[in-house]
């Protein structure tokens, strides 16, 4: 990006914002949170944000009433809902009202990422063209989604795929199993967390087969991807 975007993000769920935030910035967008529809329309009409996450259950104003109110306005700032009704009539009224994408919650941070991106790049704002990210001799290309350690090819599943990128989009940081599992199965995810542990294991078995092992467990904490000290 040759600026910082601005994103608002608008949810009366701190949980939601909270995470969403700390995934954007990751990326390098400036973020701001609110939490009702009619701050939503005053802070777009202030500071004009590059993108809008919309949140369609809201305490005052309704995610769609906003939107329709912003396009009738004359703010054609790109839109993504987030919501927990999932029929096909909802999703078909927000895209019919101007949204962009739609996203039903729970979701998976790395989904969610991916969906930004993709409306940014529709709308002009964002390159076509995403650096792979590398550490060592670990390459993760984002748009075509391979993989490949010391130039050969790793085949990884989907779940695979959404942490490896995750530990590399933060290589060196370490990680807690909570913003793992936030990040990968979603905000609310209400499976055994020993789910990491196994995914954990099986990135090892396909990532680490040669020297440097990158994946490093920091006990009590969570995870690390670097090249060793």
């Amino acid at each position: 990006m040759d600026r910082d975007l601005r994103v608002l993000v608008v949810d009366d769920e701190d949980a939601i914002t909270d995470l969403v935030g700390m995934a954007l910035r990751y990326e390098g967008f400036k973020v701001t949170a609110v939490h009702t529809g009619q701050a939503a329309l005053t802070q777009t009409a202030l500071t004009h944000p590059d993108l809008l996450v919309l949140d369609v259950m809201l305490p005052d104003i309704d995610g769609f009433t906003v939107c329709e109110r912003l396009r009738r306005a004359g703010h054609t700032v790109p839109t993504l809902f987030l919501t927990a009704r999932d029929s096909t009539e909802e999703k078909v009224r927000g895209l019919t009202l101007g949204g962009d994408d739609y996203l039903t919650k729970p979701f998976a941070v790395s989904e969610f990422v991916a969906r930004i991106w993709a409306i940014l790049r529709r709308a002009g704002m964002a390159g076509q063209d995403t650096p792979p990210l590398r550490l060592a001799d670990l390459e993760l290309d984002p748009l075509s989604r391979e993989v490949r350690r010391g130039g050969q090819p790793v085949e990884l599943t989907a779940t695979e795929y959404r942490l490896l990128h995750y530990l590399l989009v933060n290589a060196r940081a370490v990680l807690t199993r909570g913003q793992l599992l936030d990040h990968v199965w979603g905000h609310d995810f209400g499976g055994d967390g020993r789910v990491l542990e196994s995914y954990i294991s099986y990135l090892r078995r396909k990532i680490d087969t040669t020297s440097p092992a990158l994946i490093h467990t920091v006990r009590g904490v969570g995870y690390v991807l670097r090249v060793p000290r």
